[in-house]
């Protein structure tokens, strides 16, 4: 029965929409050396432009697996916990280097750090529930709070190669940036309100 089930765990963490989570987990340090190298030892531009190539590669991933394991039903234990950890490194990563390159600074730094510590804070309640055997489903506005975090980091991303060919683009990932990070706080707060009532039942 033992020898079965490791078969069983083994063909799904092969499986193809695990393949492209490991994909984006793979993506960050090909995303943070381009940006690394083309801000702090003054690289080339065109790195940039490799970065958000890979990035915006990473980003489809994150779309496709979820959808591959729902049509050919590979939906696993180990792939929801691993899909969440992928999202969260690519964009903890990225947000951390464009702080590093200065794109993201003076007052925008709080919308970065409120999208870290919003993700940190989901992360552990979302273990301390599960050792109570609570599972707290993702919302479709949590996803769309994913989605916007994606699209102002490809802004960010492009950077000064993108201000080359439109002026705006990083004014706009700036922007975008800090509507995330609204619509983080407010999924931070739907979750910890989701979970309140069990952590309060637990201390009484």
């Amino acid at each position: 029965m033992d020898s079965v089930t490791g078969r069983g765990s083994a063909r799904h963490s092969f499986s193809l929409p695990n393949l492209l989570t490991y994909s984006r987990i793979v993506a960050v340090p090909v995303v943070v050396g381009c940006i690394y190298a083309q801000s702090i030892l003054q690289g080339p531009l065109w790195l940039r432009w490799v970065a958000l190539a890979v990035f915006i590669a990473a980003a489809v991933t994150d779309f496709l697996d979820g959808y591959y394991a729902r049509i050919w039903d590979q939906q696993s234990a180990f792939g929801r916990m691993l899909d969440p950890i992928a999202d969260k490194l690519l964009v903890a990563s990225c947000l951390l280097m464009l702080a590093a390159d200065g794109i993201i600074h003076g007052w925008t730094l709080w919308a970065a750090i409120v999208i870290l510590c919003r993700e940190i804070l989901v992360s552990g309640l979302r273990e301390y529930l599960a050792g109570l055997r609570v599972s707290v489903p993702v919302t479709r506005l949590a996803k769309w709070k994913t989605t916007a975090q994606l699209v102002a980091i490809g802004f960010l991303l492009a950077g000064d190669a993108g201000d080359q060919v439109i002026p705006i683009v990083t004014p706009i990932g700036l922007a975008l940036l800090w509507i995330s990070a609204l619509v983080t706080l407010y999924t931070g707060w739907d979750y910890f309100r989701a979970g309140i009532h069990h952590l309060i039942a637990e201390d009484s």
